[in-house]
């Protein structure tokens, strides 16, 4: 097994582990999906956030970098992404409950569009011909997501859904935006520690709401989101190492088969035709946005 990782080389690598990642993503996904009718929201992001640690913490200590990785010269802004990052968990698993696994892994997609328009709107970066006809791709996506509602089959839970899933891709779009500030002089697991820590005090701060006791497979499932979303994170990172963001970038989108495999084996629930109607409109648009922004660079 080890020859054969060694042949991969790096970029395959890494393109193994984005894939990787994006099957533990649609896992934790699943779970939440699951978790969501009988556990209270803040109770299962506080799971998903402490145990997410457990992974985070055992890969620094492997690199030596914990805690000496933990130091930080800027913990106002660690504190600013974590709370952004913090309510966009919010609002996802939110979303998540209301949608398919398929249509909320969709409009995560819409983060990276939003982040091109925050970044002209917040740090006056170009407003170039491609990021704007990629976010009005995304959008066009989002409004054919709506169709079922537009021709008259109105369902304002899954109109909610919709809401609560372009409400998580603004906030995560900030928080990323905070991320490129912090990357310039904080170590990336003092990055992901205290998002993850200042998540789980926010989920831990809805106990007075009404936690339940969670028992066999509820707690199992809890314990899971949290290190599928940990080893997710780690995934991610090391793919990033290995390969450039040019090759790993067409794979990502691979997490939304994972998705309909989910929605289809797991939960039995049929893919709607607006959901593959708005999928090559929001993949598009997301990579008219990124050619854009790579020409610039």
């Amino acid at each position: 097994m080890r020859a054969i990782w060694n042949r991969t080389g790096p970029t395959g690598q890494g393109i193994a582990l984005r894939i990787l990642a994006g099957v533990l993503l649609a896992a934790m996904m699943a779970c939440v999906k699951v978790l969501s009718d009988s556990i209270p929201l803040g109770q299962i992001v506080f799971f998903r956030s402490f145990f997410g640690m457990v992974p985070l913490v055992i890969y620094l200590a492997l690199l030596r970098d914990f805690p000496s990785g933990l130091r930080t010269r800027k913990p106002a802004g660690h504190i600013l992404r974590s709370v952004l990052g913090g309510i966009s968990m919010f609002a996802s698993f939110a979303a998540v409950a209301r949608l398919t696994v398929a249509e909320a892994t969709l409009l995560s997609y819409m983060s990276p569009l939003f982040m091109a328009l925050l970044a002209v709107l917040l740090m006056g970066e170009r407003l170039t011909p491609a990021r704007l006809a990629g976010l009005v791709l995304g959008l066009s996506a989002v409004l054919v997501l709506t169709l079922p509602e537009i021709v008259g089959d109105w369902n304002a839970e899954r109109l909610t859904g919709i809401a609560l899933g372009l409400s998580a891709g603004i906030l995560t779009a900030l928080a990323m935006l905070q991320v490129r500030h912090l990357t310039r002089t904080e170590h990336p697991g003092a990055i992901a520690f205290y998002f993850a820590l200042i998540a789980a005090i926010g989920g831990l701060a809805t106990l007075p709401l009404g936690w339940v006791m969670p028992q066999g497979l509820a707690l199992v499932l809890l314990i899971a989101a949290g290190l599928f979303g940990g080893l997710a994170h780690i995934a991610t990172t090391l793919s990033l190492k290995l390969a450039e963001a040019s090759a790993i970038a067409p794979f990502e989108y691979l997490t939304l088969i994972w998705a309909v495999m989910t929605d289809l084996l797991l939960f039995g629930t049929p893919i709607g035709p607006a959901f593959f109607l708005s999928v090559p409109l929001l993949m598009t648009g997301a990579a008219v946005a990124a050619s854009g922004n790579r020409r610039r660079k």
